[in-house]
């Protein structure tokens, strides 16, 4: 009988699909793998799954090539916020292709990104549907904003520009009100987002009582890099966190998930900073009119009663008018030398406390850093004793600005 080579055969089967399948089609798959190449073209393993089951049910081999994919991508990314990497949903446009040595694939001519953008939106739907039925969605933002928030833990990564941003608001605010901050770093893009804020949360809630309130802030970046924030399990820790969070990741788009169950959300770290000022300012404005209020009502309360004195005065006989003039003339006398002597009591006082708060000013850690002093930690802890510390232990060295981490040799 008559046989095929196996080149032939594929040849056949090449001439048969591109007479049967000449179109273009739009196809929807999830990307399971996505690769690139010096010369710049993509590859792709498309998927599909049993909705039931999540068993793979169909897979194909996909090329974009390079003159396609250095405009496909940065379309992609730049409407839907979300990086072209495997895991996610798309609606492509795709000829079918065989070759003889290379089989069977599906070479991607464009793409749809609002079919990207549903999916992402039913799966952000979905995890706040999980954590509304499992009674924490708004957890965090039923707790109370501390009166004065002075003492702010920071997850964000130390080179953000996003970071300096908001510490120098923060520090530079117009009133000159102190605040103490303290940066847990993690990564804020890259598919190490989760894991690295969950170990931040982590950190800060093993020292809960040294803050009031947490701050996760990003700035810059592209925005196909906020995929990460979009995770079931960092929205719970979010959600159900002691403190209140705070989040400026600094972009426009929807709401990210963490967005969405966090206390407070602002849209930059500049306007984090702004909002911790204004609950500084609040306070302040408060307490001034309540202040106001008691100078108010001390004025009043005296006016009244010396209305009653004059009425006491008319009622009075003269001889005894004279005798409560005698009284009220030594009481003023009385009240002269009182007044003499607290006078000059508080001043010498007030003139001990402010040499006791110069005192403390040249004492505050800050003041002995900037003269060239330093802080030596280990674990975060003060070392007061080297004799503690042993070979190879790691330790800090604080500066005034910055600081520095070593090797312990020998002691």
């Amino acid at each position: 009988m008559d046989a095929l080579s196996l080149y032939d055969l594929n040849a056949l089967v090449r001439h048969s699909i591109e007479q049967c399948l000449p179109d273009e089609f739009w196809v929807q798959a999830e990307l399971s793998d996505v690769r690139t190449n010096s010369t710049g073209h993509c590859y792709l393993e498309f998927v599909q799954k049993d909705l039931r089951s999540n068993n793979l049910i169909a897979k194909a081999r996909g090329t974009v090539w390079a003159n396609v994919f250095r405009l496909l991508k940065p379309y992609f990314e730049e409407t839907t916020g979300q990086a072209f990497v495997a895991g996610i949903k798309v609606l492509v446009q795709v000829t079918v292709n065989f070759h003889e040595l290379y089989g069977y694939s599906l070479v991607v001519q464009d793409i749809d990104p609002t079919y990207t953008l549903g999916d992402m939106a039913r799966r952000r739907k979905e995890i706040l549907k999980q954590l509304e039925e499992e009674g924490v969605l708004t957890l965090n933002k039923e707790l109370e904003i501390p009166r004065l928030p002075q003492h702010i833990a920071i997850i964000s990564s130390p080179t953000a520009a996003g970071y300096g941003d908001f510490c120098h608001q923060l520090q530079n605010n117009p009133r000159g009100f102190y605040f103490y901050t303290e940066l847990f770093p993690a990564l804020m893009q890259g598919e190490r987002v989760e894991e690295s804020v969950l170990a931040a949360l982590d950190n800060i809630n093993a020292r809960l009582s040294e803050f009031d309130v947490v701050v996760i802030i990003r700035g810059g970046g592209a925005t196909s890099d906020l995929s990460g924030f979009d995770t079931y399990l960092l929205a719970a820790a979010c959600a159900q966190f002691p403190l209140p969070i705070i989040t400026g990741i600094g972009h426009e788009r929807d709401d990210t998930v963490i967005d969405s169950v966090a206390h407070t959300r602002v849209k930059t770290p500049t306007a984090a900073a702004g909002f911790l000022t204004e609950c500084m300012n609040n306070a302040a404005d408060e307490l001034d009119l309540l202040a106001g209020r008691l100078q108010e009502g001390v004025r009043n309360l005296l006016m009244h009663e010396r209305h009653k004195l004059f009425a006491y005065k008319n009622s009075i006989p003269s001889a005894a008018y004279r005798r409560i003039s005698e009284a009220k003339l030594a009481l003023l006398t009385a009240h002269r030398d009182i007044e003499q002597t607290v006078t000059s009591f508080l001043s010498r006082h007030h003139h001990r406390l402010e040499l006791l708060q110069q005192r403390l000013a040249d004492a505050s850690p800050e003041k002995q850093l900037a003269r060239g002093y330093s802080i030596t930690l280990k674990d975060g802890k003060v070392v007061k004793n080297a004799k503690l510390l042993r070979t190879d232990d790691e330790i800090v060295t604080r500066l005034y600005e910055g600081e520095l981490t070593s090797i312990v040799n020998h002691r």
